[in-house]
């Protein structure tokens, strides 16, 4: 159990730094390209901003899952690294279809590995939203005189 506990923080704060630093990136590029966004026309560019921004969210959760999927192929858990995947983006999006579970002596993972994900995506959704209001608070600042 303890092994499994060490194991599964482990990989929590691998993922979790993985989306430490892709937020850092995401950050670097909304002040980077802020004056641009600013300025009109703002409907397009608050459009390309969320159409982005979804694809970045993305990416960072597919991120957490292949950290997930590489740490039970490696383990050995599954026969295949279809399965450890299939696993992996179930468990993570806290959707738990259980057609596919981890032996016993694994199973506390599969929890943190719903952990992990809830985690990832609440703090992707804050940082997502708070983008998009200092870009539209700059927008709307922007056009008074």
């Amino acid at each position: 159990m303890l092994t499994q506990i060490a194991l599964g923080t482990g990989v929590m704060l691998v993922s979790l730094m993985i989306g430490a630093a892709s937020a850092l990136m995401l950050e670097g590029a909304f002040v980077r390209f802020h004056g641009w966004l600013i300025r009109p026309p703002h409907r397009p560019k608050m459009l390309l901003l969320v159409m982005l921004s979804s694809i970045w969210a993305v990416m960072t959760i597919t991120a957490g899952v292949w950290v997930w999927a590489l740490t039970y192929d490696l383990l050995g858990v599954f026969p295949t690294f279809e399965e450890s995947l299939y696993f992996s983006i179930v468990t993570y999006t806290t959707l738990g279809y259980g057609d596919v579970i981890l032996p016993h002596e694994w199973r506390i993972l599969s929890g943190m590995t719903s952990t992990n994900g809830f985690l990832n995506f609440g703090l992707i959704t804050a940082l997502l939203i708070e983008a998009l209001r200092q870009v539209r608070i700059g927008q709307v600042t922007a056009r008074r005189p």
